[in-house]
């Protein structure tokens, strides 16, 4: 198993910029794909952004593709997320995701959840 952690989160002005991170301990973190998602208060949880084992594959939500990056550093078990040009829509908990089988969107294709951090964009 892996234990994931995020932080970052915050409030923020629209148009500012955030970093979350997610940190990884147990099982050998490069084992695992990683996505984030977000979810407001009664809807889904939905595909933020995606990156494999090696780092070499990405794969963004067409609503944050070009404002935000997600990179890895598996020698320091971290995946970030970084967020620019924020917008109010973004607002919502963040939650990274480990993925044992290989990188996907969606929630059922994720073993393993942190405990979700808040992002908040005011107007």
């Amino acid at each position: 198993q892996v234990q994931l952690v995020e932080s970052g989160g915050g409030l923020v002005q629209a148009g500012g910029s955030l970093r979350l991170s997610c940190a990884a301990s147990g099982r050998t973190f490069s084992t695992y794909a990683v996505g984030w998602f977000r979810q407001t208060p009664g809807k889904e949880r939905d595909f933020v952004a995606g990156i494999n084992r090696s780092g070499g594959r990405t794969y963004y939500a067409d609503s944050v593709k070009g404002r935000f990056t997600i990179s890895r550093d598996n020698a320091k078990n971290t995946v970030v997320l970084q967020m620019n040009s924020l917008k109010p829509e973004d607002t919502a908990v963040y939650y990274c995701a480990a993925n044992l089988y290989g990188l996907g969107s969606r929630t059922y294709e994720y073993n393993y959840w942190g405990q979700g951090t808040q992002v908040t964009v005011s107007s």
